[in-house]
């Protein structure tokens, strides 16, 4: 393939919305590295040219829901851009015993189809299946099998406004991310799960191999490097959940590794391996004191090729999950304690991902064979902090910014207020520098600051709203309120901000409410 042709054929594939008429992947790729899993599914995608609708996911829910009153309920969370009321349904057998919270979702990219089918296939076999059924003997599990909708009905990665849904974590600028965000919170999962497929033929790898590559991986996993998480549930899920889970796969002969995605770099591709940003699930679940993964199975832009595989694929990881709780259910509670528990001195505002020398697995798009790269990598795994805090025991928001408070509320956080005007000594914002992004980004122009914090006492009136940080959501308090977060209210433009004034944010450092 010469340079022109592969140039025209990556625009091609990029620049054409995805509807589901093309594929790039040829027969004999599929065949010599992808073949079909041998599965006996009948969820709705299996009898019909495309994939599954929301009337049929209803039909599907509906029926699951008739046939197993006592355990399984259906409800609605809210409703999509386009007044689609989006399902979420609950497993729970009235047993006695304590359960564990587990949260599973599926198709908060439109265009994933194999996380919303397997959630499907999933509720059958832990309804129906005497190999499965037993793991809800110490679970409760909440399902939102089509988180988004709109973009599923038309095989599009975003929501009816363009937005993407795993981009607005935070910010919470969709519909449906505040109704997903307000029903994660008040389940209060203790694991959590977002599926996800990825695309393995990419703009930047017509630049790798011979002749441009494509991604060998099955399945990756995505946790969090954040370092604000409390090191032992950082180990706990990379050690024990995703660790399982390898295992499975391993002894299944699919091909795997921690989330690794590539980036144009001066004029170099390089890759970015896992997260630690607030803005999308994985971060943004584990915040709230959860074991949180997100799950990228190989399928962006391949339609129906391999299907099974990448069912079957996600399914084994969710079970795998589901097993690692059931066997481990005390431990996780212990984890989760200390975890919750864990009050460092100093938070971590802004920490930099090193970047080091990695081999990965891929295909080498000339002559179709396995190869080995070795590539730059910026490791989120093993951040270094670049900017630190002395860890406030509470933030005080002043009335105005009634907006930031309702989005904390949705976040899972208790907000108190002042009941009358008070004096109190607090750590102030100055906004000393401000770099606002012109290109316009999931809604937002970001914007990048630089502040100085003077320690004052200020007159604080009736109504003032108050976060303290003594409680299970708390440490993603910091990432949306401290200016200077990469995944805060300030970067993405929910608090306007005017350079050199005082902002309506403080930190109160007192070890005592006020």
């Amino acid at each position: 393939m010469n340079k022109k042709f592969k140039y025209l054929f990556y625009t091609f594939l990029f620049v054409l919305p995805i509807y589901g008429q093309f594929n790039p992947q040829n027969d004999e790729i599929t065949k010599k590295f992808f073949p079909d899993s041998v599965l006996d599914i009948h969820t709705p995608a299996f009898s019909k040219k495309g994939f599954t609708n929301y009337d049929d996911l209803m039909v599907y829910l509906n029926k699951l829901v008739a046939e197993h009153p006592n355990e399984i309920s259906l409800s609605f969370i809210g409703e999509s851009q386009k007044n689609k009321k989006i399902p979420m349904v609950i497993l729970n057998k009235n047993n006695g015993n304590e359960k564990v919270k587990v949260w599973f979702q599926g198709g908060l990219h439109g265009d994933e189809p194999a996380g919303t089918e397997t959630m499907l296939f999933l509720l059958d076999k832990l309804l129906n299946d005497p190999n499965y059924v037993y793991l809800l003997d110490k679970i409760t599990l909440s399902i939102v099998p089509m988180a988004n909708i709109d973009g599923y009905e038309k095989q599009d990665r975003y929501a009816a406004n363009g937005l993407d849904l795993n981009r607005d974590q935070v910010k919470l600028m969709c519909k449906e991310s505040n109704f997903l965000k307000k029903a994660f919170s008040n389940f209060g999962a203790e694991v959590a799960v977002d599926f996800h497929e990825y695309r393995p033929f990419r703009k930047e790898f017509n630049l790798l191999g011979t002749d441009g590559i494509c991604s060998i991986y099955d399945a990756m996993f995505m946790y969090s490097g954040n370092l604000n998480l409390p090191q032992n549930l950082r180990d706990y899920t990379k050690n024990v959940f995703v660790g399982n889970a390898k295992k499975v796969l391993e002894s299944n002969n699919f091909i795997f590794r921690d989330y690794i995605a590539s980036v144009k770099q001066n004029n170099e591709v390089h890759f970015n391996q896992c997260t630690t940003e607030a803005r999308s699930s994985t971060t943004s679940f584990a915040l709230t004191n959860c074991i949180s993964s997100l799950i990228e199975i190989r399928g962006v832009n391949l339609q129906k090729t391999s299907f099974k595989r990448r069912i079957n694929t996600t399914f084994l990881i969710a079970t795998s999950f589901l097993k690692t709780v059931y066997d481990d259910a005390t431990v996780i509670k212990e984890v989760l304690k200390i975890s919750n528990n864990a009050n460092p001195e100093n938070i971590v505002v802004v920490a930099n991902k090193p970047q080091e020398t990695q081999t990965i697995r891929a295909i080498d798009l000339k002559d179709n064979t396995e190869i080995a790269l070795e590539v730059k990598v910026n490791n989120a795994l093993k951040c270094i902090p670049v900017l630190e805090r002395k860890r406030p025991f509470g933030y005080l928001i002043l009335p105005e910014q009634k907006n930031l408070v309702d989005k904390l509320i949705i976040l899972g956080l208790k907000v108190e207020e002042l009941s009358e005007e008070k004096n109190i000594k607090v750590e102030s914002y100055n906004i000393t520098s401000i770099r606002i992004n012109p290109e316009e980004e999931e809604g937002f122009n970001a914007q990048k600051v630089e502040t100085t914090v003077s320690t004052i006492e200020k007159s604080f009136p009736k109504g003032t709203f108050i976060v303290y940080l003594n409680q299970k959501n708390a440490k993603i308090v910091n990432e949306v309120l401290e200016p200077e977060s990469e995944n805060g209210f300030i970067k993405f433009e929910v608090l306007k901000i005017k350079l050199n004034n005082e902002l309506p944010i403080y930190r109160y450092l007192t070890n005592e409410k006020i």
